[in-house]
């Protein structure tokens, strides 16, 4: 009898302990509207926030800044803003979403600094993980 009960307890534990292993992490983002991921990107780049950035951006995410024409893939983006963790900028940020229809969503952010201001341009796209960020167009004035 004893044998028999430590053998169903260890296969239960071997099922719960197999099944957790194969479960993916739940994408937090995935429920949130636009404004909220457009909060999250801002956050990532404002005062260094990354603990949503997997989850963030879209797997063909292109980032392209306009003044020195680079380009970078979310692979590059990513490890850019991992750099950059904690690092919290001076600045007033703002953002206004210029268009949104259907599964498309266009906003402009702006980070006004002392000397400077960079305005990024964001396409976001819902999908069935919700909305990600896709592109982002970056520009100094």
């Amino acid at each position: 009898m004893r044998t028999t009960l430590k053998t169903i307890a260890a296969a239960l534990i071997m099922v719960t302990s197999l099944s957790s292993f194969a479960s993916e992490k739940a994408n937090p983002l995935k429920e949130l509207k636009s404004d909220m991921i457009l909060n999250t990107y801002l956050e990532a780049v404002t005062v260094g926030s990354i603990d949503m950035n997997k989850f963030l951006f879209a797997d063909d995410f292109e980032y392209r800044n306009v003044n020195n024409n680079d380009r970078a893939g979310k692979k590059e983006y990513i490890k850019y803003l991992k750099a950059n963790k904690g690092n919290k900028y001076d600045c007033k940020s703002s953002y206004e979403i210029l268009s949104q229809d259907g599964k498309i969503c266009v906003a402009k952010a702006t980070m006004a600094f002392e000397n400077f201001t960079r305005v990024d341009y964001i396409t976001l796209n819902q999908g069935k993980d919700g909305w990600k960020v896709s592109k982002v167009e970056t520009t100094y004035l």
